[in-house]
Parts: C-alpha cells; structure tokens; sequence
C-alpha cells in the first residue's frame, strides 16, 4: 500500500454531516466505494450521487438490488454486499459501531481490518469507537466532528400533545401500528417507517411527510441509521427491544443515536418518551444530551479466512477464535445456524464433496431468512435451492416461476402484502447472484417488477389505513392560514378542498363521523362558509313546499321528506301543540323564524283536519249543559272515552240531548263512548302525540298497526295507552273498540247466564282462534270452561247435493285469521255496525253498566227448530241424491266391497277411538246472578267439562251434534239477572206513552 494512504475515523454524534463530507470526499477521487448499515440508507445516497454525476458511472449494490452501468466508478452498497478486491481509489464505511452489534457486528469488523481504498479510507461512526479503533488500525487519523444543533430532553408527553414535525419510534410492528391508528385519529394520520419496508415504499412513505401531507413520523430504530429527516421531535414509545433472541433494555448510546435524528442542520431538536415508556433516566438524558458515553471494549468477529475442503473443516474455520483482545467471537449467525441445520440432512451431506460444492453450500447459507417465518422453514428452502443448483448448476426457470407467481398479488392487507414483500426479497436475491439462474435480466427485471407492484400496495394500504386526508388537508390549510374552499350540492353533500366532510340535513349540519375536538372545529367552521347563503335557499324552497312532503312521527318529530326538521312541543292547549324547528345558529335568525312558522302551519292544518268532528262539537254553542259537558270530556279524551268513567252523565242523557251528539258522530258504546271517525288510522297516531306531549312523556306510546281488530296486550302497558289508540284490553290481547261493541251486540242474543258457545261470527269479526277467543272472553268478564266431546264425523254433503266437498264439509273459506282484520284491511274505515246499538232500547240496554251481565232479558226458547234442507245419511248409507243430480250424466256406483273403508270412516278407527274436539262454554263472571244456582250444582258444573252439549242457537235449545244438555233441565226462562222491575218501560223512551196505553188496556 503506497505511503500516501490515507485511513481516518470521522467519529461524532449524529447531525454533524459524516455521510456527507465521505460522499464529497470519494466524489473527489476517480473511483470510490461506500457501504452503509441499510438498503434505505443506500438508496438514499445512490440517488444523491445519481444527481451529482449522472446514472451512468453510478452502481448500486445490495442484497436484492444490483444497478452496475458498464462504466461505472462510483459503488454504493450495503456493508454485506460490499465486493472485494475492487481497489477503488475511495473507501468509507458508515456507522461503524455497529462492530459491537451481536447479529452484524462480524460483517462491520471485517470492513473495518480488511477495506481499504488505494489513497483513501474513511471509517464514520460514534465516539464509542476511537479505543477499538485505534488498537486494531494501525496509523488511523481520528477526526472529531461537532454537532451542529443542541439536542435536549423535554420528558414524558400524551400523543396527543406532541407537536407536530415529531417521529415516534416503537420497536414491534404492532406498535407501530397502535400508534398510527392514534394519530389518525388525532392528528390526521402519519407516515410508516421500518427496516423491513422496500425502498419504494419507504420513499413513498417519507415524501408524505416531507411535503408536509402528515405532520408525523412513526418509525422502527431504522431512522437511526443515518436517515435524513426534517423531525424536530423524537418520542420513544419504549425503552426495550428484542434482539432476536431476549428483550433487553436500549443502552444510552443506542438512544442517543436514534434521538439525534431530531434537528437537522442548524435546527435544534428535542426527545422525549410517550405512550408507557416512562421517563428516561436522568444521568442518561444527560449523556444524550452531551454526547458522552461509555467507550466500546470489545468487537465481534468471526474468521474471513475460510476452509471449504469438507462441512466439518467449514463449521471448525468458523469457529475460530480471535487473537486479539478487542475481538470477540460472534455468536452463532443466522447462516451458520443454516449451515449446521444442512449438515445433518444426509442428501446435503452427500452432496457436499469437495471445495466447489462445499463453497456453493457456503454461498446458500448467506441467502438472509426474509422471512423470518423459523429457521427449520428456512432451513428446508435453502435445501431445495441448493439441491437445483447442486444437480444443475440453475435454478429451474419453472420452479423460479411458480415461486413468483405465487406471491405476485397485491390484495390483502398490511400485513400480508408485508409478508410478500419479504418472501419476494428471497428470490430477489437468488436472482442477484451470478450464474444463479439462466437468464439473469428477465428474472431481475420480474423480481424486481413483483416487488415494485407489491411495494405501491403497501404504500397505499398504509396511507389508507393511517392517514386521514381530509383532516390532514385541512389541519395543514388552517396552520398555514390559507382560505378554504368549501361547496354544498343539490344532495346536501358538503366538501372541503375535494373532501367530503359531511351533509346538510334539513337545516342543520352532520359531519361524516366522530372526530377530535380540533378536527371538528376545523371542519365546521370551513364548512359553514358555504352552507351561509344554502340555508336561505333552503329555507325558501320548504317555506313553498306542499304539506304533502311535510309529516309527523309516532315521537312527535316533524320531517320534511326523510329529514327531521323539527319536533312538536307541549302548548297551552293539547290542540295548540308547539314547534321547535332545528336549525343551526350559523344560518340565523330569518331562517330559523321562516322554518318554525311554516311548521306551525302545517301542524295547525293537520289537527283542524284530522279532528275536524272533535272541533266542530267543541265549537258547537248550540250544545248547552250535560251535552256540553260531556262533550268538553269528550274533546279532553280527543275523541275516545271509557264509558265507565262518565256513566253517570250517560245515564242523565235525555234522547234529544244523545241526538244532539250523535249529530257530531259521537256512538254510545257499551263499553266506550267514542267517535269512529277517529278511529282511522291518521287520527290515531295524532291523539297519541298530541296526549304524550300534554302528558310530558318521554317516550310515546306508538299507535298499532292500521287494520288490526285485535293486538297483543303486554303486561304493563296501561290501559289508557290501548284506549288512546282505540283498543280495550281484554285479557292477553287488545280488541278495537268499534269491534268490540259489534262483538256485544252478539252477545247479547247469548244465554249468559246458562252458557253458551262462540260461533263463527264471533270468531270472524274478532279474527281470533277459539283459544285467543276465550282468553278475551275472560277479559271481558266472561267465565271460560274448556270441555271435549266427541267429534261428529262429516257428512259428505258433497256426494248428496253434487256440491264442492271441501265447501260442504264445513270449511269457512274466509274465516279469520288470528290478528287479521275483519273486511278489506285496507279500509282505514272501521268497520261499525251502527243501528245495533244506536237505538235508545240498545242505549238503555247498555245504560245499565258494564257490571252487570251483557245481556237482554231472556227470552222463550223455542220449541220447534227447522228442519234441515235436506236429511243427512245415516252412518254406513250411500249419500241420498238431490233433484239436481238428473241433470248430471250417469255413472253406476258399485257396492263397496267389505274390505274397503266406506265414506266418512277413517283406517284406523277402531284402534285411535272416536275423535275429539275441544269446545268452550262461557257463562257470565260478574257479580249479579247465577251464584246460587252454581252452588246447586247447575249450569255448567252439572253438565261437567267433558259432558255432551248441544250447540244450542241464540236461544240455547238442543240443536247440532252435542245433543241434549247433561245435568238438570233448567231453562233459561227459571233465571233472571237481577230483581223484575215493576215497570220495564224505559220514560225516555218516545214511544213510553203509547206503551204504557196499551199496557193499561191488559
């Protein structure tokens, strides 16, 4: 080596400009030759010599990477890749304390005694290394090198208190990631840094931060080494890492060389800790600060002077001992732990003969675990390489490509895009090695290519997954006080700078989702800017629109289309209810008054057409004393009275006064008082309310659904809420009340006293099965005793009269089903039967009071019955043919055999028994009549649950398949409900005169 050459430690803190003067220095050489700690690092420096001399004579040479024009003369690589014997005139190897790190440290040692350029040789590095330097390099020029900033320590802050310009460093990827995820949230988002990242993405990453798209960093210690930065903050997330084997503590000048990434150039910096790491030990903040700390005793190394004659004679050269007493042996590497696991595979060991397979063992076992994945998996690829490359000297063009194609997919998210991103460094890799495969360009070129599409996915599923563009966008227009273009469509849609941010629903603002409270801020104010002038607009198109667009909900909210505009509000009046419109201050005053006066319109038009009948008979002055007054409740009920609570008032009704009130649509009831008018739909769910609102509720009760005759009855639900909607509660279920009086009528045909069945009428205009039927019943007051009787078997009435046989069977095609309306269900009319109970016989009938059973006097049962239209067969008879069936062509009936089953009769007969059927017998409950005779045994205890009854019409006689009655013969003519009147002449009655004339006349 001639005299003249020159080897100096450039040694110092960080942000003194090393990379820098090595860069200027080698540039001023002919040819030169730099390795730095990371592919990143490299990258960074190729592109800046790339700029100073051109592409041409620059060369880039990593372990997966390999740019070499023809004529270069510049060399930029990692400190592995480094190749020898170049005689380069310039020599640098960066961060050169990594001499004393466990896993690479080796590698370093080695550059540090063997690299050497032919004028020049720099060594850049930490203080820490000027002993171990100076003892192994003989006549090295040590070069001290000042910090150009002052770094100090600020202590522990929130995430959220860290200033913008800050890196936040985390040592796991999970981390990293909780971290990011925080800062989106807060801050608008960050870019993503790690070791384990492609160039591209790392740039991609990078020059979002520098342009200023996100104001933070959140990074791995890979920014230690050497990255350049504008990061005014660095808050270390934790003080420990793991080191591939155990985690352990950070040393101070570990941190130190991270924290020195703060402040670049004359800027000064600051570090601190966040999140769980605590704080930093004082006299280490300190060393930080001063850069001062302990000095390196010991390097690793491992011997460069291998053996490759067999395995064995490789691992033993290996593990040679260092004779110098700054050295250390390393510990074992990743590819010596490769090589051993080799070793004990016998088709390796086979194969492993002599110096050029022994070395090409050697050349696989450097191939670097990517993956990461274990190193038995690891392990098992680098045999199946070695294998092809054993046998054939290449890899095979199919194998290669069925590796790469299988990774060559960019969905997924994170995580495993990241995991391809390693797997396709793998055989980035091979494709780098000389003599590897056959046409090295192509699978360059495709490795290559993979790894630039996977590397554009991750970019952009880390910026969609940790930057928020629309907060960032404008956190970064408000800091530098830049105007905001906000625009409003004919959708609502509201954008700022080309964000969406949110919509105008109704007359007010609804931002896209939750945010900060700095983020919120900043997005209404921009966005009002724009919504101003939109709200006059709108306020002037609902101001003219029809009360048909307009509409009110079970919870008192008023709408306009799908937008909620307003709500109602308790008035003076339960008729006079209050609107409160909202609207947003921002749109002022004019618009808020011109909503809230077209809501009140609207409202006071619905009311005065929906309870048209209700105001009318308020306003009606012809209606003078009891009338007025019970119309006054009437008006205070909105239509719907319990007839119980003014029953005395009823019962003082002259006929003329009840016609004056029938005038206005008001129905006396036997249970309610109402006007079936509002008994629709419409009028319903504003009764609800409008009472709610009179009532302060807080939650209204909701009107059912439109043409139900009955509806569950939950427990707890007051009464009153099912007279409000129009129903009565009757056991489990609620029956209409316009239905229920229908179902009265009936049943005052019935012997109440005596018992009676349901019929089909019933079960119709209830919609009800006979089990929900007597549920109601003894919600009605009625009591229900179940019985089984034996079922008599159709006659086939179809064969008789030629008739259909379902028809004649005794189906009810259009029977009810249970919770159906009766009639048309979309009829929002009730269905009322008016003159059965608008006369004043059927109102004197039902003056006497829901306590007393709902029945007439009873009446004589007759003692004839009709005949039926037409005999029915006896068992085991051929059906008699009507006069209709000459009309139809003949065809004989051959006599059934005596196997064959005749009509009517079922296989197995004989064996099951007689079939049964369930009835119920329902006999009055309440609290005049009966018990006297029930005590003796009569009624329905005498004829017991299973007792044959016969299904007795309006009158009770023996009628229908049951037969006679069981027990005593009583009739219903030895009953009475309650003492005889001497004078059963109602005197209200307009005909009372003449009646009690011909009375007289008996």
């Amino acid at each position: 080596m001639a005299r003249n050459t020159r080897i100096a430690a450039v040694l110092g803190p960080t942000n003194t400009g090393k990379t820098h003067y090595a860069i200027e220095r080698m540039l001023g050489y002919r040819t030169g030759i730099i390795g730095l700690p990371l592919r990143l690092l490299a990258r960074e420096v190729y592109d800046r010599i790339v700029a100073a001399r051109g592409p041409s004579v620059v060369a880039l040479v990593t372990g997966e990477e390999r740019i070499v024009p023809e004529r270069a003369r510049y060399w930029v690589c990692t400190v592995e890749a480094m190749p020898e014997g170049m005689g380069t005139d310039f020599a640098a190897v960066d961060e050169i304390q990594l001499c004393a790190d466990p896993e690479r440290g080796h590698v370093f040692t080695d550059r540090l005694l063997r690299m050497r350029g032919t004028h020049e040789t720099l060594f850049m590095g930490a203080d820490t290394m000027r002993g171990p330097i100076g003892a192994l390099v003989p006549g090295v020029e040590f070069v001290r090198r000042e910090r150009m900033s002052q770094l100090t320590y600020t202590g522990s802050k929130k995430i959220g208190r860290l200033a913008p310009r800050s890196a936040i460093v985390g040592f796991s990827v999970d981390n990293l990631y909780a971290i990011a995820e925080l800062i989106k949230r807060q801050k608008g988002g960050a870019a993503v840094v790690m070791g384990a990242l492609s160039p591209r993405t790392r740039n991609a990453q990078v020059e979002m931060y520098q342009n200023g798209e996100v104001d933070f960093l959140v990074a791995t210690d890979a920014i230690g080494m050497g990255l350049n930065l504008d990061i005014d903050h660095v808050a270390f997330s934790g003080l420990s890492k793991f080191d591939g084997r155990r985690m352990r503590p950070l040393m101070p000048n570990e941190l130190a060389q991270i924290a020195g990434r703060a402040g670049r150039g004359m800027s000064h910096g600051t570090f601190g800790t966040t999140g769980d790491a605590g704080q930093i030990p004082e006299d280490w903040a300190q060393a930080i600060c001063d850069h001062s700390f302990t000095p390196l005793k010991k390097l690793n190394w491992r011997n460069p002077h291998l053996s490759f004659a067999s395995i064995d004679a490789l691992d033993q050269s290996l593990e040679q001992a260092p004779d110098h007493e700054r050295l250390v042996k390393a510990r074992e590497a990743d590819d010596l732990r490769a090589l051993r696991a080799l070793a004990a595979e016998t088709q390796v060991a086979v194969r492993a003969k002599g110096v050029a397979a022994v070395s090409l063992l050697w050349d696989v076992c450097r191939i670097p675990d990517f993956r990461g994945i274990s190193p038995a998996e690891h392990a098992g690829l680098l045999g199946v390489i070695y294998q092809h490359l054993h046998e054939t000297g290449r890899i095979p063009d199919d194998f290669l490509a069925r590796q790469i194609n299988r990774i060559d997919r960019t969905d997924g998210d994170i995580d495993t895009l990241s995991k391809r991103l390693a797997y396709i460094r793998t055989w980035t890799y091979v494709a780098q090695r000389r003599g590897w495969v056959q046409d090295e360009e192509h699978w360059r070129g495709l490795s290559r290519a993979v790894e630039d599409r996977l590397s554009d996915a991750l970019h952009a599923g880390l910026t969609q997954r940790f930057v928020d563009r629309r907060t960032s966008v404008l956190l970064r227009r408000l800091k530098q006080k830049e105007a905001l273009l906000a625009e409003v469509n004919d959708k609502g849609e509201v954008t700022v700078e080309g964000e969406f941010v949110g919509r105008l629903e109704g007359f007010r603002f609804r931002q896209d989702k939750d945010a900060t409270a700095q983020e919120a801020k900043t997005i209404r104010s921009a966005s009002i800017q724009a919504l101003v002038p939109h709200f006059h607009l709108r306020a002037d198109r609902f101001y003219n629109a029809p009360d048909t667009e307009l509409d009110f909900t079970e919870q008192g909210g008023l709408m306009w289309g799908d937008q909620a505009v307003g709500k109602l509000a308790r008035g003076d009046d339960p008729l006079k209810p209050r609107v409160v419109a909202f609207v947003d201050d921002e749109a002022g005053p004019d618009v808020g008054a011109k909503v809230e006066r077209r809501l009140q319109h609207f409202v006071d038009r619905k009311i005065a057409a929906l309870f048209e009948p209700l105001i009318k008979m308020r306003d009606d002055e012809a209606l003078a004393g009891l009338p007025r007054g019970l119309a006054f409740r009437m008006v205070e009920g909105m239509g719907v009275i319990p007839r119980s609570e003014v029953a005395d008032d009823v019962k003082a009704l002259d006929q003329d006064a009840r016609g004056a009130l029938r005038k206005h649509g008001v129905r006396f009831g036997q249970f309610t008082i109402f006007m079936p008018l509002l008994l629709k739909p419409a009028p319903t769910r504003l009764r609800l309310v409008l009472w709610s609102l009179a009532q302060d509720l807080q939650e209204f009760p909701e009107a059912p659904p439109p043409g139900l005759v009955t509806v569950p009855a939950p427990e707890g639900t007051p009464a009153l809420h099912h007279t409000l909607a129009g129903y009565r509660k009757a056991g489990n279920r609620a029956i209409r009340i316009d239905m229920l009086e229908r179902l009265a009528d009936m049943l005052r045909n019935e012997d109440s006293r005596g018992g009676f069945e349901a019929n089909p009428d019933m079960l119709s205009i209830t919609g009800l099965t006979l089990e929900q039927f007597s549920d109601l019943m003894q919600g009605l007051g009625y009591r229900a005793e179940k019985g089984e009787r034996v079922k008599e078997k159709p006659v086939d009435v179809a064969m008789a009269r030629g008739t259909d046989p379902e028809v004649a069977a005794g189906a009810a095609p259009d029977e009810a089903a249970p919770d159906q309306a009766a009639g048309d269900p979309e009829d929002d009319t009730p269905g009322i039967d008016l003159p059965a109970d608008d006369t004043p016989v059927m109102d004197k009938a039902a003056d006497e009071g829901e306590g007393a059973a709902p029945t007439l006097e009873p009446k004589p049962e007759p003692t004839d019955l009709p005949e039926p239209d037409a005999p029915l067969p006896d068992e085991g008879e051929a059906p008699i043919a009507s006069e209709s069936d000459t009309d139809m062509p003949e065809s004989p009936v051959p006599a059934a055999p005596a196997e064959e089953l005749l009509p009517g009769t079922a296989p197995d007969e004989t064996i099951a028994g007689p079939e049964t059927e369930v009835f119920y017998t329902f006999t009055w409950a309440g609290n005049r009549g009966g018990r006297k005779d029930r005590a003796e045994g009569g009624g329905n205890r005498a004829r017991g649950k299973g007792g044959q009854k016969g299904r007795g019409g309006p009158k009770g006689g023996p009628k229908g398949k049951g037969g006679p009655r069981g027990g005593n013969d009583r009739s219903p003519q030895n009953f009475e409900s309650r003492p005889q009147k001497k004078d059963r002449i109602d005197p209200d009655n307009p005909f009372a005169a003449a009646l009690m004339g011909l009375k007289d006349k008996d």
